[in-house]
C-alpha cells in the first residue's frame, strides 16, 4: 500500500483541526443559545381565567365577562378589556384572537420577503434571541403576565420561531432592533401641540403622525383599545393584535404619550422596549413630573423622543431619552413641535445628533411643520388633521408623494389627535391619514361599564371628514406607482417609465426606474433615470449619496 505523501498528511490534519474547531464552536455556540433563548414565563397565581369563553351576542361582537371587541362601521377595531394583568391578557387574546394570528401572519411574511433565505431567518432567529436575552429582566412582571396571557391565543404555527410567549414578548421590541440594526428605520414621525392663545379654544391639542410600516395588510387593522387596568389609571391606545405596548395613547388624567425614534448607537444588548415605557407612563402617571419620573427609571438601549400632553400641567413637553441619559425639552411658549432630532440643551449638541440633523429629513419636516403651525392661524382639531395630511414640501413645492421629507409620506399605520383637557382623541381610518377620522370621549367609553349589546361608540357628530384627496387623480396615479413598486418586487417586468409618468417629482420614482434598469442591463436609461432623480428633492444625504454611487457604476458599464 504506497504512503500517503507528506503534505497531504499535513493538509487532512490541518482540515481535521479546522473542522474540530468549528464543531467546537458550533457545539458553543448552541449551548449559549440554548441558555439564553431559553422561555422562562412567568408564574401567574390565578390561572382560572385560562377557562374563560368568548360570547358572540351578535355576528363579529364578543363578549367576556365585562369585556368586548368589535369592528365599527368605520373599520376599526374597537376593545375594552379590563381586571388584573394576567386575566385581561388572556381575555384581550380571547377576544382578538384573529386578530393575534393574522398579524403575526403579516408580519412574518414581511420579514420573509425581506430575509427571503431560510438559512439566514434561521440565523437571524437565534441572533434575535441573543439580542434579546435579557428582555425579560427588563420588563416588569405586569406587563410579562398580561403578554403571556395574551399569547395562549397566538398560532402554533410559529412554534418553531420560539414559543407563544417568546415570541410576542420579542415582538414588543421589534421596533427597538429594527431601529438599532438599521440605525434607519428613524421613520419619520411627526408630533406636534398647541395650548393657550395657539388654540382657538385655548385648550390643548396634541398631533401625531404614527409612520410605522410593515405592510398594507398589517396597518389595515387598527385597533382603538381601552384599558381598564386594575392598578393604575384608566386609558386607551391605538394598536394592533397581540401588541400591549403604547406607541400613542392617552389616559383619563389627559396624560397623552406619543413616540417618536432618534438618532442611535448600536446597543450591546436588550432593555426595556420603548412601547412598554410609554404604556407605564400612560398607566400610572398623571402629570409630566411622574411621565419623566417614570422615563428615567427605565433602561433603554435606542433613543427616543416622547412627547408628553398634560392636562393637570396645562402644557407639554417632550422626554428626551437615550441609553445613558435623560433631558426634558419645554418651548416654554403655547406650542411644541417634535420630529425625528434632539431639542434640549443636553442632547442637541451630541455626535448622534448632529449626524442625525445632518443626513436625515428630520430637520426638512420640521421646518415644514413650523411653516403649516405659522400659517394656519389659531389651531383645532380640523386644522391639526389637515396639517397631519400635509404631502407638499417646504413653501408648498411638491416633493413627489411618498417622500420622507412630506408630514405625509403614507406610510403611516395611523394617525391621531388628541384633546387631553376633554379627553376626546381623533384616529385615523383607512387609506393612511386620508380617510376620516373618528372621535372618541374617553368618558363615555369607560361609562359604558361593559356592553352586552353592540353598538357604535364614538362620537359620528364630531367625526372628521375623509381628505377629498382620495378621489383626485393625484392619489390614483400614486396608488398606481405603488402598485408598480410592487410588481418589481415581485419579480415582474414593468415599463420602468410608468413609474415616473405616475409620480414625476418623486425622487424615488427615478431610483426605482433607474435601478430596474440596471437590473436590465439597459445601463443608458438608468444612467439617465439617476440624473434626473439628482434634480428632485431627496430625503437624506445617504440616498443621495447612493444615486451617486449607481452613476457611478452606470459610467464604469458603458466605459465612460
Amino acid at each position: 500500500m504506497p504512503k500517503t505523501p507528506g503534505f497531504i498528511k499535513k493538509l487532512l490534519k490541518g482540515i481535521l483541526y479546522v473542522f474540530s474547531g468549528i464543531v467546537a464552536l458550533l457545539l458553543i455556540l448552541t449551548i449559549y443559545l440554548l441558555i439564553v433563548a431559553v422561555d422562562y414565563p412567568p408564574k401567574p397565581k390565578d390561572l382560572s381565567s385560562l377557562n374563560l369563553q368568548r360570547s358572540e351576542p351578535s355576528p363579529g361582537f364578543y363578549t367576556i365577562k365585562d369585556s368586548w371587541f368589535r369592528k365599527s362601521k368605520s373599520g376599526l377595531y374597537e376593545l375594552y378589556v379590563e381586571g388584573a394583568p394576567f386575566e385581561r391578557g388572556v381575555i384581550n387574546g380571547k377576544l382578538t384572537k384573529e386578530l393575534v394570528q393574522r398579524q403575526e401572519d403579516y408580519f412574518t411574511e414581511q420579514i420573509n420577503k425581506l430575509v427571503p433565505s431560510s438559512f439566514y431567518r434561521y440565523f437571524l432567529k437565534y441572533f434575535v434571541a441573543w439580542f434579546n436575552r435579557d428582555l425579560d429582566e427588563n420588563v416588569t412582571e405586569e406587563d410579562k403576565e398580561e403578554i403571556f396571557g395574551v399569547s395562549e391565543s397566538a398560532s402554533d404555527k410559529y412554534r418553531y420561531i420560539g414559543s407563544n410567549y417568546q415570541r410576542l414578548l420579542n415582538y414588543h421590541a421589534a421596533h427597538d432592533i429594527g431601529h438599532a440594526l438599521q440605525n434607519m428605520a428613524l421613520v419619520g414621525c411627526t408630533s406636534f401641540g398647541t395650548w393657550d392663545a395657539r388654540s382657538q379654544d385655548s385648550t390643548m391639542i396634541i398631533g401625531r403622525n404614527f409612520d410605522f410600516y410593515v405592510n398594507d395588510d398589517f396597518s389595515r387593522d387598527k385597533i382603538v383599545a381601552f384599558y381598564n387596568p386594575s392598578e393604575g389609571y384608566k386609558f386607551m391606545t391605538i394598536t394592533w393584535g397581540g401588541f400591549i405596548g403604547a406607541v400613542s395613547g392617552m389616559n383619563m388624567q389627559g396624560i397623552s404619550v406619543t413616540i417618536n425614534s432618534d438618532k442611535t448607537r448600536i446597543p450591546s444588548g436588550a432593555a426595556t422596549p420603548v412601547s412598554l415605557v410609554a404604556r407605564e407612563i400612560l398607566q400610572y402617571a398623571k402629570n409630566i413630573n411622574e411621565a419623566v419620573a417614570i422615563a428615567k427609571k427605565r433602561k433603554m438601549f435606542v433613543s427616543e423622543s416622547f412627547l408628553i400632553g398634560s392636562a393637570n400641567d396645562k402644557k407639554a413637553v417632550v422626554i428626551e431619552k437615550t441609553p445613558d441619559t435623560l433631558d426634558v425639552y419645554d418651548p416654554n411658549n403655547n406650542f411644541i413641535m417634535c420630529a425625528n432630532h434632539f431639542q434640549g440643551t443636553t442632547l442637541k449638541g451630541s455626535k448622534e445628533n448632529i449626524e442625525q440633523l445632518y443626513n436625515s429629513a428630520s430637520v426638512y419636516r420640521y421646518k415644514r411643520l413650523t411653516q403649516l403651525l405659522d400659517n394656519s392661524g389659531k389651531n383645532t382639531v380640523q386644522k391639526t388633521v389637515n396639517i397631519l395630511r400635509d404631502t407638499k414640501g417646504i413653501n408648498n413645492a411638491n416633493i413627489g408623494m411618498g417622500n420622507e421629507k412630506a408630514l405625509n409620506e403614507f406610510i403611516a399605520q395611523h394617525s391621531v389627535v388628541f384633546e387631553p383637557q376633554k379627553l376626546k382623541v381623533w384616529v385615523s381610518t383607512s387609506p393612511w391619514q386620508l380617510g376620516q377620522f373618528v372621535c372618541y370621549d374617553l368618558k363615555k367609553v369607560f361609562a359604558l361599564k361593559g356592553m352586552k349589546n353592540d353598538q357604535e361608540i364614538c362620537n359620528s357628530n364630531e367625526n372628521i371628514a375623509p381628505d377629498t384627496m382620495i378621489n383626485g387623480q393625484a392619489f390614483k396615479k400614486f396608488v398606481a406607482y405603488r402598485a408598480i413598486r410592487q410588481r418589481i418586487s415581485d419579480g415582474k417586468k414593468v415599463d420602468p417609465d410608468s413609474l415616473i409618468i405616475n409620480n414625476p417629482q418623486y425622487y424615488n420614482a427615478y431610483v426605482a426606474a433607474g435601478d430596474y434598469s440596471f437590473n436590465q442591463k439597459d445601463y443608458t436609461k438608468a444612467l439617465h433615470f439617476y440624473r434626473d432623480g439628482l434634480t428632485k428633492v431627496i430625503a437624506t444625504k445617504s440616498e443621495e449619496e447612493y444615486i451617486k454611487q449607481r452613476i457611478a457604476k452606470c459610467d464604469k458599464k458603458m466605459g465612460l
